[in-house]
């Protein structure tokens, strides 16, 4: 399984690493644009969002909204080992590079369980299948985020649609996001009968 996994990071960062820069910059607008109408973002009160790496689907567009709109909005920051905090922040100053080059808040507001009562957390991926199972870079930060924040929250995919796969390879740990939205479409992960034999 982590074989068929490594093959398919390699393979589909090889394939994101290919397209234009501008077709890309579109398909983020898009993503982004769908996103701010999806109503699950619309009546929530906090966001979580991530910063992107390489050619990983942009969220300053959701950022610079929901602060607009007076959302909490709240990134990822690591702490000791590869524990994640997510923090608040309240400008898009409020950033630092972080220890793997990935900018992270500044701030000290943690996310407090009142925050969670109407949260949407905006993931991060490689590839996802309609089942909502994801891959992720292979450190397992968000599959520990969405396990911690249980069943509460709404988590989001932001992907590009070649990233989605017939069927992911994926384990017991592995957690599952709720929505998928790319360029074309949202995909409620929940209509889709599950190829596997688990539930998350």
């Amino acid at each position: 399984m982590r074989e068929k996994k490594q093959e398919l990071r390699a393979r589909v960062l090889l394939q994101r690493e290919s397209f234009p820069i501008s077709e890309l910059a579109l398909w983020n607008h898009l993503i982004q644009e769908r996103a701010l109408h999806f109503y699950y973002y619309l009546i929530s009160g906090s966001v979580v969002l991530y910063s992107p790496i390489g050619h990983e689907v942009a969220t300053q567009e959701i950022r610079d909204h929901a602060m607009g709109v007076e959302k909490k909005v709240f990134y990822p920051r690591l702490g000791k080992g590869d524990d994640l905090a997510l923090i608040q922040v309240a400008s898009a100053e409020e950033f630092r590079v972080g220890r793997y080059g990935i900018l992270e808040p500044t701030g000290k507001n943690a996310l407090t369980q009142r925050d969670q009562e109407e949260l949407i957390v905006f993931v991060p991926g490689l590839a996802f299948d309609l089942q909502g199972n994801r891959l992720g870079r292979g450190k397992g930060w968000y599959d520990r985020v969405i396990k911690v924040l249980g069943g509460g929250p709404r988590f989001v995919a932001l992907a590009y649609e070649f990233q989605l796969v017939e069927d992911l390879p994926a384990e017991k740990w592995d957690q599952k996001v709720h929505h998928i939205i790319t360029e074309s479409r949202i995909i409620d992960c929940r209509d889709v009968p599950s190829r596997s034999g688990w539930v998350s």
